[in-house]
């Protein structure tokens, strides 16, 4: 256990966001929260609110000797648009933008690697605008939004698939 490293990304709604990672080898959590803001232990209600500058995030607590940090970023990349920077479907918002979080300088450039090939790889018409910032102090969301895709599955389908997230991910990622 000594081993593990975390890695934060920022991709809209956090619920749509655990179980693409925690499905994967190596992944020992997932856990749903925000980050890169500046007032400490925020609540949902405040993060939302626009005025706290905080992201909801995932914070993904894994082992780099079964999965990559390289892989971790391309499970990202398939589960965001990554030409919206104002939110991600239909979540709007500072709070929802889709933010690549580096904890080291090994993440920070395999991140913008990663994000320059997928620039150059032609996948997407427009610029690929998603940031790649430093990490900063990590909350964690309250207990209601841990593991809500297990706890609410129903209303969890709908919302992927009503924000609009779940028709452009299939439409864009299909073959990946």
């Amino acid at each position: 256990m000594a081993n593990l490293e975390k890695a934060v990304f920022a991709g809209g709604c956090f619920w749509c966001m655990v179980e693409p990672f925690e499905t994967s080898p190596g992944i020992h959590s997932v856990t749903s929260g925000y980050t890169g803001g500046h007032v400490e232990n925020p609540t949902y209600r405040q993060v939302t609110s626009g005025k706290t500058g905080h992201t909801e995030a995932v914070e993904i607590t894994y082992d780099p000797e079964v999965v990559s940090y390289k892989d971790l970023v391309e499970i990202y990349w398939r589960q965001t648009d990554p030409t919206d920077a104002g939110g991600q479907f239909a979540d709007r918002g500072d709070s929802y933008r889709p933010v690549i979080f580096y904890n080291t300088p090994e993440q920070k450039a395999i991140a913008e690697e990663s994000k320059n090939e997928l620039t150059n790889s032609g996948k997407f018409k427009q610029p690929i605008v998603t940031s790649i910032e430093e990490g900063k102090p990590f909350y964690p969301a309250e207990d209601y939004h841990q593991e809500f895709h297990l706890k609410e599955s129903a209303y969890y389908k709908r919302y992927s698939v009503g924000s609009g997230r779940a028709g452009f991910l299939s439409k864009h990622w299909k073959d990946e």
